[in-house]
């Protein structure tokens, strides 16, 4: 996937996707290419993880801190095996509660080291994801620091020219970015609160 001229936009419905576009775009993915797609909070914007030239574009693209780590996005739970990962009773107190949704959880992963997964509740999203058959990493859809797109048009502002595809599904449900919760200790810590409040997190987490 070379230097572009144009990011090919595809309009997807949200509620009935075109299997042929959500395949195609899912063979962008694969091969290397970095597709912007609608979550349920923000578009995120694709790369197959375990192609390191992709990763690699993604940070220059995104002019993102090489140190800033990227969440997983999963279609089914079973997919965290495969990376050496696994839900302890916190976590799937959690899943139980909050996915599919806008909760990103950060868990340890065997050999050590620490993995951020989110299962998004956007039918484009699992429909991509699953038929992508890679793990994709999906950071938001803009230039490290700007405000998280909510819309296809949002993220050609930023990204037009420098991306392979745009799933355009029109604007997003929630439009604030998942909240992020660390389970690699005790207890837990909220990295980034979202569209999931600490409150309800705690809650979940003391009902025994």
């Amino acid at each position: 996937m070379g230097s572009l001229k144009k990011t090919l936009v595809l309009k997807i419905d949200p509620d009935n996707p075109d299997g042929k576009l959500i395949r195609y775009a899912a063979g962008v993915l694969r091969a290397g290419g970095l597709v912007a797609f609608p979550t349920e909070t923000v578009y995120g914007l694709g790369a197959n993880l375990l192609d390191e030239e992709a990763i690699d574009r993604l940070y220059k693209v995104k002019a993102r801190p090489r140190n800033k780590p990227f969440t997983v996005h999963i279609a089914a739970l079973g997919q965290m095996k495969a990376l050496g990962c696994a839900l302890d009773g916190r976590a799937k107190k959690l899943a139980g509660k909050f996915w599919p949704g806008p909760l990103t959880m950060v868990i340890k992963a065997k050999g050590g080291g620490s993995v951020g997964f989110r299962l998004p509740a956007n039918k484009v999203a699992i429909e991509l994801i699953k038929a992508a058959g890679v793990p994709v990493v999906a950071p938001s859809a803009n230039l490290s620091g700007a405000n998280p797109p909510t819309d296809a048009g949002e993220v050609l502002k930023d990204l037009d020219g420098k991306i392979d595809v745009v799933i355009d599904s029109g604007p997003t449900d929630v439009g604030v970015e998942s909240t992020v919760v660390d389970l690699t200790a005790e207890g837990f810590g909220v990295l980034r609160e979202g569209a999931v409040k600490k409150e309800e997190i705690e809650k979940i987490l003391s009902d025994e």
